[in-house]
Formats: structure tokens, C-alpha cells, sequence
């Protein structure tokens, strides 16, 4: 197994076995990150594909500051949210009611709060989410970007963004409440 440095090196030049060795090492990881965006795993790979494209095409602008694979996880997640915005589908379900308050004190959901559950399971209740609570949602909860962050780059306003985050959790409680999931789940999702 190569270092992380040999492999960013082989890869500058081309060599396909050092090509192959990175998609390997992060397909897992990155995978489930374009996964938590994807309407299906279809999307997902679809998403996936495109942005690890981006990362051989862009390898040499990486400086070193900071980590690779974070590096490589900024990529897929820009990529799948572009992805999205290629369908229409994020922009055509945004919500333009910006006059809707959310109670900022509530305690927000973390990856953590729903630990019984299988990735598989978490999975299977986000991907039902409308695209534009999913983003919101996965940019929020998952990926730690702050609502002024999230307004940036979707191109929408805070308080959008914190109605949408408010509707992402409403939405799935009742998702997974009619699923049969424990009060106690549904509770960790947040008020």
C-alpha cells in the first residue's frame, strides 16, 4: 500500500495503478457521502463518478493544507449538490417563505442521536426527504456547514435554510414514526 503522497504523486502522472489504488481506498467513504445527496444509489454513483473525475482532473491543486480525504469529501459533496442542481430538482423545491421563524435554542440532530439505527436504515429515511430538505439536512447535520454556509452555496437565504433544516427533521420523524421507529429515535431527531 502506497503513502498518501506517493499515491497523489502517481496518480499526477498518470499512473493507472495508482489511479485505481485511491479509488479504491476512498470509494467506501465517498460513496456514502454522495449516497446521503442521491435520490437513489443510481444518483449516488452517478455523483460519484463525476466528482472522482474532478478529483484526478484537479489533484495538482491540492496544497497539503488540511487532509486528503477531507479535501477529497468537499469535492463529492459540491459534486452531488451540482448534481442535483442539473436535475432542476433542488431549485424547483426550495422554500421562498422566509418569514417562517425557527426556534434557534432547539437542540439540533447529530449523526450520533440516532445510533441504533443501521447506516442502511438512516439511509433509506433520508433519501425520502424532498432534494432540497436532504441537502439542507445532510449539509447541516452531517457535513457541519454552518446555514450561512449552506445559503452560499445552494444560492438561497439563511432563514431558507433554517426553515428547510426545521422541515428536513419534522418530516422525518413522521417518516419514521410511520415506520414503526421507537419514540426514543424519533425523539433523538430533535424538537
Amino acid at each position: 500500500m502506497l503513502s498518501e503522497e506517493k499515491l497523489i504523486q502517481g496518480c499526477i502522472e498518470g499512473d493507472r495503478r495508482c489511479q485505481q489504488q485511491m479509488y479504491e481506498r476512498f470509494y467506501g467513504k465517498m460513496m456514502v457521502v454522495c449516497m446521503r445527496y442521491a435520490k437513489d444509489d443510481d444518483a449516488a454513483l452517478d455523483a460519484f463518478q463525476e466528482a472522482f473525475i474532478k478529483v484526478f482532473n484537479n489533484l495538482e491543486a491540492y496544497t497539503g493544507n488540511g487532509s486528503f480525504e477531507g479535501w477529497i469529501r468537499r469535492i463529492m459533496v459540491n459534486t452531488s449538490i451540482d448534481h442535483l442542481r442539473k436535475n432542476k430538482r433542488l431549485n424547483e423545491m426550495y422554500v421562498v417563505n422566509e418569514e417562517i421563524t425557527v426556534d434557534e435554542t432547539e437542540d439540533e440532530p447529530t449523526v450520533d442521536d440516532v445510533q441504533s439505527l443501521s447506516f442502511q436504515e438512516l439511509m433509506k429515511y433520508i433519501q425520502q426527504l424532498s432534494p432540497a430538505y436532504r441537502s439542507v439536512f445532510n449539509m447541516y447535520v452531517v457535513d457541519g456547514f454552518t446555514h450561512q454556509e449552506i445559503a452560499d452555496e445552494l444560492g438561497i437565504s439563511v432563514g431558507t435554510s433554517k426553515s428547510n433544516l426545521n422541515k428536513a427533521k419534522k418530516n422525518l420523524k413522521k417518516i419514521l414514526s410511520e415506520d414503526g421507529v421507537t419514540e426514543e429515535n424519533v425523539n433523538a431527531l430533535g424538537r
